[in-house]
């Protein structure tokens, strides 16, 4: 789809990679722009229309769509993110934390969106997602776990919105320069180029994207003979 004269809702709006997808789509030439936050005090972005929006809350969801009913582009991006394994002692409450938000926010805000799409003739829905979703390595646990849910939830709307004409693409990245990851070691890249990479396969019709170098390789060794998601040896 193209982004000039759409409609877009940007949920996670306020911060990272969703305000800098707030600042992306006001470039490209979207008609409007709903930035949706828990708080809509905390959107401070120019030029958006602020939202109350907690993915983890059905009324404050049935809410935003019943308000955005011009939306023609959906981005899933609210989430979070904690370091932590599952052999922590508060793993289990910590992937209920993930899910509730990365997961069913995420599958919450299609469904009640699904029909908005549907009805503004089909539009685009772009999900939020992370190499993790493909690997684990322990330091993000539930969050990766939550991803990975996430990217099955992305390939199954892709199927189940087709009939309707709606673009369903899944957005894939390691590091990003972001508060999630800002402790952690390691190259990291800009929100801004992230969200580039993003909207630019949004444009050009794309299923996915990965939007980074590390990104490309480990879904690359998906297949190798020892896949990338095992331990590597040395």
């Amino acid at each position: 789809m193209k982004i000039d004269n759409a409609v877009a809702l940007v949920t996670g709006a306020n911060r990272g990679i969703g305000l800098a997808f707030t600042r992306a789509l006001l470039a490209r030439g979207a008609r409007k722009v709903y930035a949706a936050a828990r708080e809509p005090s905390t959107v401070t972005q120019p030029g958006v229309e602020p939202v109350r929006l907690d993915v983890t809350r059905a009324d404050e969801v049935a809410a935003a769509a019943a308000h955005a009913s011009d939306v023609t582009l959906v981005i899933n991006n609210a989430g979070i993110g904690q370091l932590g394994g599952f052999l922590a002692p508060d793993s289990e409450a910590s992937a209920r934390r993930h899910l509730e938000t990365n997961f069913f926010g995420m599958l919450r805000i299609s469904q009640a969106f699904a029909p908005v799409l549907a009805a503004n003739g089909g539009g685009a829905l772009l999900n939020v997602l992370s190499i993790v979703a493909w690997i684990n390595g322990g330091q993000l646990a539930p969050y990766a776990a939550s991803k990975s849910a996430a990217w099955s939830l992305t390939n199954s709307l892709r199927h189940e919105l087709a009939a309707q004409r709606t673009q369903v693409l899944a957005l894939h990245m390691a590091f990003v320069d972001t508060d999630l990851v800002r402790a952690l070691d390691g190259p990291k890249t800009s929100p801004d180029e992230i969200v580039a990479r993003a909207l630019d396969g949004l444009e050009a019709g794309l299923d996915e994207v990965l939007a980074d170098e590390r990104t490309r390789l480990v879904r690359q060794g998906l297949t190798a003979p020892r896949p990338s998601y095992l331990p590597q040896v040395a």
